[in-house]
């Protein structure tokens, strides 16, 4: 599938695995390839809809329009731009092209929302307006921008502590101590990893009989 193919999701687009990131824009950034040459998450039309509905973006089965400014690229360069200015955030600094191209986004107006009865009675959010490229954009860039201009919320950013992971949540947990992204995911491997190493003498190899 290629991003031309937007507003026709593939007959089995990958699902998504959300991670407790704690934002929305925490989250775009936790859909990029965890290494080189794993999947891309948001490869397509179909991957791009079903992720936007797992975070809540999109109410389920909302379609996204056929406009080629819809593209799954203008996500992922969105998710390059926050990439450089949470890396900055967390190194010292400001990455100024970044800050220029999410500014511009978060300048537009987000996707217009409405409360109407759902089929059990109560009250479920929908669209008052069709879902653009461009208010979905700036719905993630808004929240980017609260988040960075938040000295409290900036001062709880963390980077997963598993090896190869650069996940970033924001750390909500009591004391401040969360370590993973994912305790299922990356906590676990980190747990194994040190059994094994309690497990097998310091330089005598693991030999199976």
């Amino acid at each position: 599938m290629t991003d031309g193919d937007a507003g026709r999701p593939p007959a089995a687009p990958r699902r998504h695995k959300l991670i407790d990131t704690g934002r929305l824009c925490l989250d775009l950034l936790a859909t990029a390839p965890a290494a080189e040459g794993d999947p891309e998450p948001l490869s397509g039309a179909g991957e791009l809809a079903h992720w936007l509905t797992v975070v809540g973006l999109l109410p389920a089965g909302t379609r996204l329009p056929a406009d080629r400014a819809c593209r799954p690229a203008a996500f992922r360069e969105l998710r390059c731009c926050l990439a450089a200015l949470v890396d900055a955030e967390l190194e010292g600094g400001v990455d100024a092209g970044a800050l220029r191209t999410v500014n511009g986004l978060a300048r537009r107006p987000p996707p217009g929302i409405s409360a109407v009865p759902g089929r059990d009675g109560g009250l479920v959010r929908e669209l008052s307006t069709a879902p653009t490229p461009e208010a979905l954009l700036a719905a993630i860039a808004r929240d980017a921008v609260e988040l960075l201009t938040d000295p409290a919320a900036r001062g709880r950013l963390r980077r997963c502590r598993a090896d190869g992971c650069r996940r970033v949540f924001l750390d909500s947990s009591r004391g401040g101590q969360r370590r993973w992204c994912s305790g299922e995911v990356c906590g676990n491997r980190a747990r194994v990893a040190r059994h094994r190493r309690r497990g097998t003498p310091s330089g005598v190899p693991n030999k199976r009989s």
